[in-house]
């Protein structure tokens, strides 16, 4: 899940540490810590996004959500001190920023790095908590105000308080910290380094933190005799739900077995709690990634580190099978507790594993039927999808071509609309050779046109292809003349056509030569 890092600048991050023949402020030991984080991050997290948000009073993002390590550790590097602490402000910003960038759907880890002082005057901790719970009190909307607390926040999260203080120091603030976890329903909490502050327990506070947070979970991927070590971004997560007759909790397993096959078109698109993307498991440690320089390191110590491209691996075997074969791999996570693997392609020349988690239970995709009782299709005692494989043993409709599964035309930006015009364009200046296919991107473009009242685009379309006409060379071919001037004319007929009335193109004795 994306991790927001947000940090305090206030004054009072600037008071000295003595430690031992080191003078250090906090703000160091936060920075210390904080590129502590990142090298954990870069070497067992390094497919998730983080961002980096400053705050004082205001707040300000340093560094937008990203992959790239060594840009987070610059943005550490080029932060200034400012006034005082206003914690409300901050969560209020990361409010933000997840929300335009995630919306309200996706996980997100909020990690406050502060040195627990809770501020004073308005926009103190102390103040925003009264203010809060005296609305609350009063049964008002906190948004009528026009002073909206930020917590809970909206989308699903974690918020942790890391306080780069002693106990003794934090005691009266402990508490009001406690307190902002609990509002965002409870997940996360507030950590303090153990034994007195200086670099090393500061160091050994945030590795601590990143390896409960994000631990580096390796699955063992099994099939038949055939295994591989693989590890899913982001990790699967304790199922926690409550039912009618209670509660259900499932643990994922160490192990994902496969327990069979079947077509993409009988799986269809069944609901899922979540997805996750299947790799193996890497080779470089932490060490090594953070001494390369992050993620985008390549270099090892010759014979010592294998490239992960090079080794051998049944996940890479997996893929290539189901997305040749257009299937998708049942496997199982725990007990009473499914997903399958299939293939997914992001664009037309890369694909990837993608795992599915189903919601616990035998029959989480309801027309399969009990999932325990799946059988090898050998056992039928006739072929259930028939001899050319046009049936289905499941209730799944294989022939309808959804309307939303179809190629649309979108023109949400300006450059899309012109991408569109252009390419019938070029086809103009190509007739008749491209005659197929001008008339196919006109038509499709008199559609979306018609489809959304954009009927002013048919005629200057109209007038464009005219304007074509009067400039082909006097080398051009004499049909291309004529095409122009039949679709311009066409086109604006069509407005008062049916939507299904395509435009044909204009049969001429050229045309009739060329086919003879």
């Amino acid at each position: 899940m994306p991790t927001v890092i947000l940090l305090d600048l206030s004054l009072s991050m600037t008071r000295p540490i003595v430690s031992g023949d080191n003078d250090f402020q906090r703000k160091h030991l936060a920075i210390q810590g904080v590129s502590t984080l990142l090298d954990y991050l870069a070497a067992h997290n390094r497919l998730e996004f983080t961002a980096l948000v400053a705050f004082s009073s205001l707040w300000e993002l340093v560094v937008p959500f990203t992959r790239d390590y060594k840009e987070l550790k610059e943005g550490l590097n080029r932060m200034d001190d400012y006034d005082k602490t206003c914690i409300e402000t901050g969560l209020a910003g990361v409010s933000q920023i997840v929300m335009d960038e995630w919306g309200v759907g996706l996980p997100c880890q909020v990690i406050v790095v502060t040195d627990g002082s809770p501020g004073v005057g308005k926009g103190s901790l102390k103040e925003s908590l009264e203010r809060f719970y005296s609305l609350q009190h009063r049964h008002e909307d906190l948004s009528t105000e026009g002073d909206e607390f930020p917590l809970p926040f909206p989308f699903p999260s974690k918020l942790h308080l890391v306080c780069l203080a002693t106990p003794p120091e934090v005691q009266g603030v402990l508490g009001q910290l406690q307190r902002l976890v609990d509002m965002n329903g409870g997940a996360g909490g507030v950590h303090l380094p153990e034994g007195e502050l200086n670099m090393a327990t500061c160091q050994a506070l945030f590795s601590k933190l990143a390896e409960t947070q994000f631990p580096a979970v390796a699955w063992t991927l099994k099939c038949g005799h055939m295994s591989s070590e693989v590890q899913a971004v982001p990790i699967v997560e304790t199922f926690k739900k409550m039912y009618d007759f209670g509660p259900v909790v499932r643990e994922p397993s160490l192990e994902m077995e496969i327990l069979g096959f079947l077509d993409s078109k009988d799986i269809a698109s069944p609901a899922v709690i979540s997805r996750h993307l299947v790799l193996p498991k890497p080779t470089k440690t932490e060490k090594e990634v953070s001494e390369g320089g992050g993620a985008a390191s390549g270099e090892g110590d010759g014979d010592t580190v294998e490239h992960d491209g090079k080794a051998p691996s049944f996940c890479v075997l997996l893929h290539g099978s189901l997305k040749v074969e257009s299937m998708v791999a049942l496997v199982q996570l725990g007990e009473s507790w499914y997903g399958f693997l299939y293939s997914w392609a992001d664009s037309k020349k890369k694909s990837n594993l993608m795992l599915s988690v189903l919601e616990p239970g035998d029959d989480a995709v309801s027309w399969l039927g009990k999932i325990s009782q799946l059988g090898p299709v050998a056992s039928s005692p006739h072929n259930p999808y028939g001899e050319d494989d046009t049936m289905s043993p499941y209730p799944v409709r294989h022939a309808d071509k959804r309307s939303y599964a179809q190629n649309t035309t979108v023109w949400i930006k300006p450059s899309g609309l012109q991408t569109d015009v252009q390419k019938i364009l070029r086809n103009a200046r190509k007739l008749p050779d491209k005659q197929q296919t001008f008339y196919k991107e006109l038509n499709r473009l008199r559609k979306a046109a018609l489809s959304f009242g954009f009927v002013d685009l048919l005629e200057g379309m109209s007038a464009m292809l005219e304007r074509e006409c009067t400039l082909l060379p006097g080398t051009a071919h004499p049909d291309a003349a004529l095409q122009l001037t039949h679709a311009a004319k066409e086109l604006r007929l069509a407005i008062n056509k049916d939507y299904d009335d395509n435009i044909a193109p204009l049969q001429t004795h050229f045309s009739k030569s060329d086919n003879d």
